[in-house]
């Protein structure tokens, strides 16, 4: 028995953080929505996505499988309906397809996730369903993802002592700190939703922070910073300044004065010091953005959108990006003035090309410094989205 997360045809619509992994393998609150589905059922997981990421995120076969829709934030309600279905049958919510159940490798092909195949027997789901279908979503839905992946973590659990130099607003019972986790004279608040501070974690004198907010393992929040919830901050991230409503997979550094609002950041990123993200037009009006799957600007629906950076993305100091600015993976990006809002992968300043040797080198450079090794399937993607992006370099 296992659950197999698909992309559900999204991998274009969130790309450029999906150029990277797949849908199943992105996250709002504190854990990976995969990550959540092994929480929630303690079943192996595993991806259908594209064909040169399966190396180093692998599909499950054999048995009994449910086959879930990536981008669907899992709740203890859905994911128990999802296991309550028979082989052949398929959950359904509004009209539209969310999980199917199969067995011994039956139907090993791409499920169509608008319509389901006619021999299903469809079983209607009533609950609410968050679905992760563009970047933006993954900070429109932080504070829910926050407060689920909070119970999930903390059930039955009790918290490291929290220093009587903070200040609590709110429940403390709504703060929880991992083993190794440090705080000291802070402001913490969690009237608005939870606060999790991650193994080993650090906040440093001066912060002050409004939940739902997550601090991942081994990350730091530097002296003074300010954090509007909702936000969540992955693994071995270093993050100063002020952000408000904005996610940081992982890895990666807003280590400086400056403000992120309404943003989402990939792994290995690095905000030079000062940079500034605008998340509101001055005219108050609807932000466009660029999107992959029409390969133009087109208007998001979104009042609030600030910057979206795939993988390894780098900017020099004092950097200011646009409302709805979009940065693909190893784009470095440096100059006077704001840079366009559609910013290339491998983009190299103002009109120049970051070669794949560059590249490369940098990237395993910096994933050194954190310990993790650049291993030859992370090469193998780098390499692809560098040759399958060049027409917008062009």
């Amino acid at each position: 028995m296992a659950i197999l997360l698909s992309d559900a045809g999204l991998h274009r619509h969130l790309l450029p953080l999906t150029y990277t992994r797949p849908v199943g393998a992105l996250h709002a609150g504190i854990l990976s929505i995969a990550g959540s589905w092994q929480r929630l059922t303690d079943l192996p997981v595993g991806f259908r996505t594209e064909d040169y990421l399966q190396a180093k995120f692998p599909a499950v076969a054999g048995g009994r499988l449910w086959e879930v829709h990536g981008g669907v934030l899992p709740t203890a309600a859905f994911a128990a309906a999802v296991l309550d279905l028979e082989p052949g049958q398929a959950l359904m919510h509004g009209g539209r397809p969310l999980a199917f159940c199969t067995e011994g490798g039956a139907h090993a092909a791409e499920m169509d996730w608008t319509v389901p195949p006619a021999y299903f027997t469809q079983m209607e789901f009533k609950g609410s369903i968050p679905v992760i279908e563009r970047p933006w979503h993954l900070f429109q839905h932080c504070g829910a993802a926050i407060a689920n992946d909070f119970e999930l973590l903390t059930e039955g659990r009790r918290s490291e002592a929290l220093s009587a130099l903070n200040t609590v607003i709110g429940d403390p019972k709504l703060i929880f700190l991992e083993p190794g986790a440090k705080v000291e004279a802070s402001i913490l608040n969690t009237t608005n939703g939870p606060i999790w501070i991650g193994r080993d974690a650090e906040v440093m004198e001066g912060c002050m922070i409004r939940g739902p907010f997550a601090l991942g393992d081994h990350s730091q929040l530097k002296m003074g910073a300010k954090i509007y919830g909702a936000c969540s901050f992955g693994p071995e991230c270093r993050v100063g300044g002020e952000v408000n409503n904005s996610v940081i997979l992982g890895y990666s550094n807003k280590g400086h004065d400056g403000f992120l609002g309404n943003s989402v950041l990939g792994e290995w990123c690095n905000l030079g010091a000062d940079t500034n993200t605008s998340n509101l037009k001055n005219t108050y009006g609807e932000v466009k953005a660029w999107s992959y799957a029409t390969e133009a600007l087109e208007a998001t629906g979104q009042q609030f959108l600030g910057l979206v950076m795939g993988d390894h993305g780098k900017c020099g100091i004092n950097t200011m990006f646009n409302t709805g600015t979009v940065a693909g993976v190893c784009a470095n990006i440096f100059g006077s003035g704001f840079p366009p809002k559609h910013i290339p992968s491998f983009a190299w300043g103002n009109d120049g090309t970051y070669t794949l040797d560059k590249a490369l080198a940098t990237c395993e450079k910096v994933m050194e410094r954190r310990k993790v090794p650049f291993t030859q399937a992370d090469r193998l993607i780098i390499e692809h989205v560098f040759s399958m992006t060049g027409t917008f370099r062009r």
